[in-house]
């Protein structure tokens, strides 16, 4: 067993009682490792048929696989075709209770890495809006890999203190994840070094930012919306003592009751000489001797209303519009280079007028000809729904970048931001190369020029390494099916699922792997 402080072990024995043996002999236990598949790119039934993994159905999470660590599921190409996203079991129940539907609003205040996000993404089904937002700039360009792995085309991710964001999107969402940051008590087994970090800074800390950040997060959303806030701690200070001081703060808020399973505890009401408001009962606990998961804290929130009659899938765009009336962009701050040029072109266009605005990209109409022809013969290749949805309406050029832009009616003042809907590629002289994010939003029912794999190929292994290919087997069957194999770009794929680009000349297949995913050997 880990060594674990004190003053952590004297809580727990009070909360727990008649329990505590047995709590403390599950961190002598095996750890339990999970995959949560994206459903936005397989079906369950589907996955479940071509995985070779050692699977057992999570019961509490719909999407959710227990596996086998010797199954080594980062290492496999699914993985890198985003099929999956590797998480602890208990940290996928926040996702699963807070129910979004296609075509809402939905906002992960603390999102890095990913794992709530790219499941609350996932849900919308490619409808609506998913802004996923992290104050700390490395955690938030690892947000965006997770996004882009997944293939998520309407995502909007910000690099923003929660204050910021509240200003800029009052009353704006349906639905809220507030994953708060914490002091990290379920993850003590998970990895010892989270001990070391809560005896630096333990539950107070914590428990100060969590207060402020569920007002921010109580002040975006909707008049009838729900919010759904957790932790990977155990301490009440940062669960019902936080919820009771949201309900204070914002009585227009309050506690409803989740989706709930049998191995869920209820929350506390009172600990020590501390009083919880008593909806707090409502709020649930997951314990690692009742569950097979590392610990969680839960809650579901709604925001009361009479006059609640909006329809989710009302158009973001006019009501972005609506708020935000003047035309000012965000500015990418993805490539650093193109940031600090940004920043100096918008100081030099706000000289005079009192504000600073960030610099707009161009919309292809208003580029070279030879440019507008380029992509149109790229975005040819599309086909079936996505050659609908991306087209040259939707695409914005900043500089020699090319992105598609699904909420065109996003505006707002000084708003950081990584992404806003799909890193096309880049226009280079006389051609265009298209992005690892946009091979992945693809699959073989929306690209016209595929070359598929088994997932057991050796070959795909190699491609991950960023080899050249041989694939005068792929080549000869194509042409016997009567496919059409001239030299140009294909989609490689493992089973039908996007893992990147290639460029094929004759039999070869050129490897477009970026340097920044390869595997190594």
């Amino acid at each position: 067993m880990a060594d674990l402080p004190e003053r952590f072990l004297s809580v727990m024995q009070e909360i727990l009682g008649d329990e505590y043996d047995s709590f403390l002999s599950e961190f002598d236990d095996r750890r339990h490792f999970g995959l949560r598949v994206n459903t936005s790119k397989i079906t369950k039934e589907e996955f479940e048929r071509i995985a070779p993994f050692h699977l057992t159905p999570i019961p509490w999470v719909d999407n959710g696989y227990f596996y086998e660590k010797d199954d080594n599921p980062a290492r496999h190409p699914f993985y890198a075709a985003g099929l999956y996203y590797l998480q602890e079991p208990s940290a996928m129940t926040p996702a699963s209770r807070l129910k979004v539907s296609p075509g809402e609003r939905v906002l992960d205040l603390c999102a890095a890495p990913g794992g709530k996000a790219t499941a609350l993404a996932a849900s919308l089904q490619g409808e609506g809006l998913m802004v996923a937002n992290d104050i700390n700039t490395a955690r938030a360009r690892a947000l965006l890999r997770n996004m882009e792995l997944f293939g998520i085309r309407n995502s909007f991710v910000t690099n923003e203190p929660p204050h910021v964001l509240a200003e800029k999107f009052p009353e704006f969402f349906d639905r809220i994840m507030v994953d708060a940051p914490c002091s990290g008590e379920g993850m003590f087994r998970k990895n010892p070094m989270v001990v070391e970090a809560w005896e630096e800074k333990g539950p107070e800390y914590f428990s100060a930012l969590q207060k402020d950040i569920v007002l921010h997060a109580a002040d975006m959303l909707k008049p009838g919306g729900t919010m759904f806030y957790s932790t990977c701690t155990f301490s009440p200070l940062e669960n019902e003592s936080t919820i009771t001081w949201l309900l204070q703060e914002r009585p227009e808020m309050e506690v409803i009751p989740m989706e709930d399973y049998e191995g869920f505890s209820q929350g506390l009401t009172s600990y020590g000489d501390m009083i919880f408001d008593p909806a707090c009962a409502m709020t649930r606990r997951i314990w690692p001797h009742h569950m097979s998961g590392e610990g969680h804290f839960l809650a579901l929130l709604q925001k009361k209303t009479d006059l609640f009659q909006e329809s989710a899938s009302s158009d973001i765009q006019e009501d972005f519009v609506t708020i935000f009336p003047e035309k000012i962009e965000f500015q990418d701050i993805s490539d650093k280079k193109a940031a600090k040029k940004a920043k100096k072109a918008a100081k030099k266009a706000g000289k005079g007028q009192g504000k600073t605005k960030n610099k707009a990209g161009k919309n292809p109409a208003n580029a070279s000809r030879e440019e507008k022809e380029i992509l149109e013969d790229f975005l040819s290749l599309l086909k079936g729904k996505l050659a609908e949805v991306i087209d040259l309406a939707h695409v914005e050029v900043r500089g020699d970048k090319v992105y598609y832009v699904p909420m065109a009616g996003l505006e707002s003042r000084e708003v950081h931001f990584l992404r806003n809907g799909v890193y096309l590629g880049d226009l280079k002289k006389n051609r265009f190369e298209p992005s690892q994010p946009f091979a992945l939003a693809l699959s073989k029912d929306t690209f016209s020029a595929v070359l598929d794999f088994k997932e057991d190929d050796e070959r795909l292994q190699a491609y991950m390494r960023g080899e050249t290919l041989t694939v005068d087997d792929i080549v000869a069957e194509k042409e016997e099916q009567g496919e059409s194999t001239k030299n140009g770009w294909y989609l490689v794929t493992v089973e039908g699922y996007p893992l990147g680009f290639g460029k094929l000349a004759g039999t070869l297949l050129k490897n477009k792997y970026p340097v920044g995913w390869r595997k190594n050997a």
